[in-house]
């Protein structure tokens, strides 16, 4: 079944006017015969004006407001889906694991490491073109923020929502991450596929270099891209540094090492992040040498425009509206 819908929604709050000419109409005659009363005997003064029809006038406010009604509909465009088309594309299944923990909060780069990823995630969408990208955040534990996808448009809104209070459960689970974004492409991807982890690695929950080699047997390369420097920065956080249990600042430092063997085991290669080229830039070109698969979804691409109907339907309201006087005919059918 075909469903209507509006391209400019907005219009149809003009519709509401419709009600009101009759009201306005119905108004006007009411202070006429205020009026007529004041002046004299009301069936004295409709006997001058013989010709005069109320009737005629209650039709032509009827047709001018079913025309008005058409008009209105006309211009919020009314579009019918048309068909189910189905739309094939060649390239790959990238899924990105962004860390959102606390530490990712650190200003070695500008404003801080998690807007640095999120602007650098948001630029590599305008570099892609028919491959498949989505979105998981990870802390403690990991989530889909955004499942695989073309529509980079979404993907980019979907970045400004993203802050290390996405994921209550705080903590670095890389493998969770790794298991979880392996988990989560799509049925029809076969070797396309690969896991882009950005973090500054230090994973506290669990072994991520075995999740990498369980993602690499399934035909799946897991890349690195480490965040932040090895001499480590302060966590400011509600506008003091983060300390821990025993007033100490915490210092968070990118473990390279422990990145490095992540990316080896999963088949991909590591890079540290830099300020100018943060690092997905040669990821996502290596990952799109890779061989394309065909993708197919099937959506509604081609739609009916039904517009001109409801504008044929107005005119022809209109016209007939004006064509109709407001004084009765002297004509007679039969003499």
């Amino acid at each position: 079944m075909n469903t209507m819908f509006f391209l400019h929604s907005e219009y149809l709050w003009l519709l509401l006017l419709v009600p009101l000419f009759p009201i306005l109409w119905g108004a006007l005659l009411r202070l006429r015969r205020r009026r007529i009363r004041a002046f004299g005997d009301e069936d004295l003064v409709n006997a001058l004006m013989p010709h005069w029809s109320r009737a005629r006038g209650w039709v032509k406010v009827i047709l001018f407001s079913l025309a008005f009604m058409f008009f209105v509909i006309g211009i919020s465009r009314p579009q019918i889906g048309a068909k189910l088309q189905e739309h094939k594309a060649r390239g790959c299944e990238i899924m990105i694991c962004l860390d959102v923990s606390n530490s990712m909060l650190a200003e070695d780069y500008s404003p801080n490491r998690l807007e640095r990823a999120k602007l650098a995630i948001s630029r590599i969408t305008d570099k892609l073109k028919e491959d498949r990208i989505g979105l998981i955040i990870f802390a403690g534990t990991s989530f889909v923020q955004l499942p695989i996808t073309t529509d980079y448009i979404s993907a980019r809104m979907f970045m400004n929502s993203i802050s290390t209070e996405s994921i209550p459960v705080q903590g670095t689970a890389i493998g969770d991450a790794i298991a979880t974004a392996t988990r989560s492409f799509s049925a029809q991807s076969r070797k396309s596929r690969a896991i882009i982890v950005i973090t500054d690695g230090e994973n506290h929950e669990d072994d991520a270099v075995a999740a990498a080699k369980e993602a690499a047997e399934a035909g799946v390369k897991v890349y690195t891209i480490g965040v932040g420097s090895p001499e480590g920065q302060p966590i400011p956080m509600k506008g003091e540094l983060l300390k821990d249990r025993e007033g100490n600042i915490v210092v968070t430092r990118l473990d390279e090492a422990a990145l490095k063997e992540i990316a080896a085991a999963g088949g991909g290669a590591y890079v540290h992040a830099g300020n100018d080229e943060f690092g997905l830039n040669p990821i996502v070109s290596d990952i799109q040498k890779m061989d394309a698969e065909e993708f197919s979804n099937v959506i509604f691409e081609e739609y009916d425009e039904q517009f001109m109907y409801f504008f044929a339907i107005a005119l022809a309201l209109f016209v007939l509206e004006m064509l109709i006087g407001d004084r009765k005919s002297d004509r007679r059918l039969f003499s």
